[in-house]
């Protein structure tokens, strides 16, 4: 099971991961995810930071999806000011609604970068998508409750991968390697 959900990729944050880099991986879509992948889970205003990378990843003809487990208020909230396309209340790591609402989109999953900071939710989702993975670490310390329960799992399954080198090759652009 362990490896099932070993990440294609590794980087300390989604903001440092080089554009083109992502653009190398000749995927049209990044499947991006929102509570600690891209801002902490209580904040319900994208950073200067994140506009900016939105507006990279469509500049360089990658189209940005934004998925999260969490409820529609905050999801629509933060992604309507991004003007981006989203899926809330995934349901990750299950993949029916996520299948259908690309689907929906004319979007094959083979299609897909998946880019998350949880081993058992994003990277299992990713797997079964079949999309390329980029796992993150977590932008906050601070959780939900119900992601709470997942980090318990989650830091003792990073440590693994670390030392047995199974995080994925570095997607960092200050230590990738030439791709």
């Amino acid at each position: 099971m362990v490896h099932l959900q070993k990440a294609n990729f590794h980087a300390q944050s989604i903001y440092d991961i080089d554009i083109s880099f992502l653009v190398k991986l000749e995927r049209r879509v990044i499947l991006i995810d929102l509570d600690n992948t891209l801002s902490a889970y209580n904040i319900m205003v994208p950073s200067a930071q994140t506009y900016k990378l939105i507006s990279d990843l469509k500049k360089s003809g990658l189209i940005p999806i934004i998925i999260s487990n969490n409820r529609e208020k905050r999801v629509k909230t933060y992604c309507s000011q991004l003007q981006v396309k989203y899926l809330y209340s995934t349901g990750k790591p299950r993949t029916k609604r996520i299948k259908r609402f690309l689907k929906d989109l004319g979007i094959d999953p083979l299609e897909t970068i998946l880019i998350g900071d949880q081993i058992l939710t994003d990277l299992k989702l990713g797997r079964k998508l079949k999309s390329i993975t980029i796992l993150t670490e977590p932008i906050s310390k601070k959780d939900q409750w119900t992601t709470k329960i997942n980090r318990l799992i989650d830091r003792p399954l990073r440590k693994h991968y670390f030392k047995r080198n199974m995080l994925g090759r570095e997607a960092d652009k200050r230590k990738m390697e030439e791709f």
